[in-house]
């Protein structure tokens, strides 16, 4: 089964990644560096600020927990525990794959790019949810990012696939983590506030 699912991976793979030109080269790459997103960014943190103010704060903390989690997930455990080579270090692939810039690290499973822009999708829709329509083409974005590392030869669809599962869990586990952490504050502060109250009178 397992040999099965990863032909069919590859198979995937090797169709998506032909699917390149030389027009768009430099346009892909630019597009997977994280540089490149920095406005888009600051325009999501002013979404956050403009509805939450001071409470921002707990917003922020929960996007770079879930990036943690996320990034830290991927790279510091999955890729070493698996060892699945990316698939322009695999030697099999060698005049085959269409690799534009740089190949990155030895081994690929999973994405950390799928990972972090779906955790950024998810916990943004998490906490603005219902202020915003546009909030779930925040998928999409992530789609898209995530598919870029297909394009450029460096990640499997099943790297970015469930690196994107991972991304996803990571952000629901960082808001339940923050926001009640955060609960838990409120209420204690309110009951020494009633208790100095009381004492008060």
């Amino acid at each position: 089964m397992r040999a099965t699912l990863q032909a069919w991976d590859e198979s995937l793979f090797l169709f998506l990644n032909s699917l390149h030109s030389d027009f768009w080269d430099p346009f892909i790459f630019q597009a997977t560096q994280t540089i490149t997103w920095i406005p888009f960014y600051a325009f999501l943190a002013f979404l956050i600020v403009r509805k939450f103010k001071v409470e921002s704060l707990w917003i922020f903390a929960a996007i770079g927990l879930s990036i943690l989690f996320a990034d830290q997930f991927t790279s510091a455990f999955m890729k070493p525990f698996f060892e699945r080579l990316r698939p322009c270090h695999d030697p099999r692939w060698e005049g085959i794959v269409h690799n534009f810039g740089k190949c990155g690290g030895l081994y690929g499973f999973a994405s950390s790019h799928a990972s972090n822009s779906f955790a950024i999708a998810m916990l943004i829709n998490l906490a603005l949810k219902g202020k915003y329509k546009f909030l779930p083409w925040l998928f999409l974005w992530a789609t898209l990012f995530s598919y870029t590392r297909i394009y450029l030869g460096v990640h499997y669809p099943a790297d970015v696939f469930i690196g994107a599962l991972v991304g996803i869990i990571s952000a629901c586990l960082a808001f339940w983590i923050v926001m009640g952490f955060r609960l838990v504050l409120i209420q204690r502060l309110h009951s020494k506030a009633q208790k100095s109250e009381n004492h008060s009178e």
